[in-house]
């Protein structure tokens, strides 16, 4: 009897023991398929995340010399307000304008101080300068003429909203683009404000706005609705209007498609680009589109005798061919670091990023050569290069000059 219930026991273990695996396996089934679909997620978390970080810096090979001339401060900067304040530079001098600091001249060459105008306006937009004035806009709409020589306060005027954007100044008029839409134009002498223009504005567009550009005769403005209009100066009047991206989405995001960086005019040309990853050659006169490119963005475009260089929202560098269109080069190693406006210095193109390094790029075929940073503050504003000489303001309010070895 005892061996048959041995032999009996023997022969249910190995029965005995697949059931038990099999308890054990859909118990590891039930909790265990949560573990491994959470490797999976967080596999697929850790890519999304690196894919919306900035990307990371990497070496170069420095073959180009860079020094930097000076540095001063502007007050206190515009920290995250997005406004993109920037210099502006005229005649061996740079004028900067601080949300808390008023109005500052520095020597272009040493970054001597040349004057200050102290304000408790919140100078959000500007400077301006142009025909003897140094113009700055506030975010409560207030606009402060200064005698560019001095310093000296000339006249000042209100507009209906806050101003974010440089004033243009030119052919006896100041122009003012308020943040609704509305470019108002004063009287240079005197402040008399002329005519104003109104532009009906998108549900959603991207935070800020650049400069009206003068012409003979014109002012062209890029909207938020991806259109440039031209307007007779005298009068306000619009000429013609050129759509250079269509708003089309199914929603107001997929819809956004701002011309926010002031359009370049070189003689009868006229080159804008749209945060549609769009830019576009036109006739001035005529508003006659000469060219279409689908690479761009939302600020203002570079231009050297043979290229025309923008930056698009991804993050990439883009050389167009200046009289086809034709995309010469592309730099994408700087994705996702919320890149300025390019500016052309000698032989080279040069951004701005959120990290407060500048870099340059040969205009033969985009490849970097030198790296320098102007600060640890997100450089926003557009880069200006006047007398072989980079300015650059970053978001804290320093002010930096860079030079290339000669």
């Amino acid at each position: 009897m005892t061996d048959q219930i041995a032999r009996a026991a023997s022969s249910l273990a190995p029965a005995r023991f697949t059931r038990i695996a099999a308890i054990a396996l859909c118990v590891m089934t039930v909790t265990g398929c949560s573990t491994v679909r959470g490797w999976f997620g967080n596999s697929e978390k850790a890519d999304a995340k690196a894919l919306s970080e900035p990307a990371p810096l990497t070496d170069i090979t420095e073959t180009l010399s860079v020094s930097r001339l000076w540095s001063a401060n502007a007050g206190k900067g515009e920290g995250r307000l997005g406004v993109r304040q920037s210099p502006a530079v005229a005649d061996g001098r740079v004028y900067v304008a601080a949300i808390k600091g008023g109005v500052r001249a520095f020597d272009l060459q040493t970054g001597a101080s040349v004057w200050r105008y102290d304000s408790d306006l919140r100078l959000s937009g500007g400077p301006g300068v142009g025909e003897g004035l140094v113009v700055a806009g506030s975010l409560d709409g207030e606009v402060v003429a200064l005698d560019a020589a001095t310093g000296a306060e000339r006249w000042t005027a209100k507009v209906s909203n806050e101003i974010i954007a440089a004033p243009a100044i030119g052919q006896g008029v100041v122009l003012v683009r308020s943040n609704d839409g509305r470019v108002t134009a004063f009287d240079v002498a005197s402040g008399e404000r002329r005519w104003f223009w109104v532009r009906e504005m998108p549900s959603l567009t991207v935070r800020g706005n650049d400069a009206p550009v003068l012409g003979p005769g014109f002012v062209f403005v890029g909207n938020d609705d991806g259109t440039i209009a031209a307007l007779s100066l005298s009068d306000g009047r619009t000429l013609w209007e050129q759509a250079v991206a269509q708003p089309d989405g199914r929603t107001e995001l997929e819809r956004m498609s701002d011309v926010d960086g002031t359009p370049v005019l070189d003689e009868a040309v006229l080159f804008a680009s749209s945060y549609r990853h769009r830019t576009m050659a036109l006739e001035g006169p005529s508003g006659r589109p000469l060219w279409v490119s689908e690479h761009g963005g939302a600020n203002r475009p570079g231009l050297s005798p043979q290229r025309v260089v923008v930056t698009d929202s991804n993050g990439t560098v883009w050389a167009l061919d200046k009289f086809s269109g034709t995309a010469a080069w592309q730099q994408p190693a700087l994705a996702r670091r919320n890149l300025t406006g390019a500016a052309i210095q000698g032989d080279y193109a040069v951004v701005g990023d959120l990290d407060g390094y500048l870099h340059w790029m040969r205009l033969d075929d985009g490849e970097f050569v030198a790296r320098e940073r102007a600060g640890r503050d997100p450089i926003r504003g557009a880069l200006v290069v006047a007398d072989g000489v980079l300015v650059v303001q970053n978001v804290d309010g320093d002010v930096t000059a860079w030079r290339l070895a000669q």
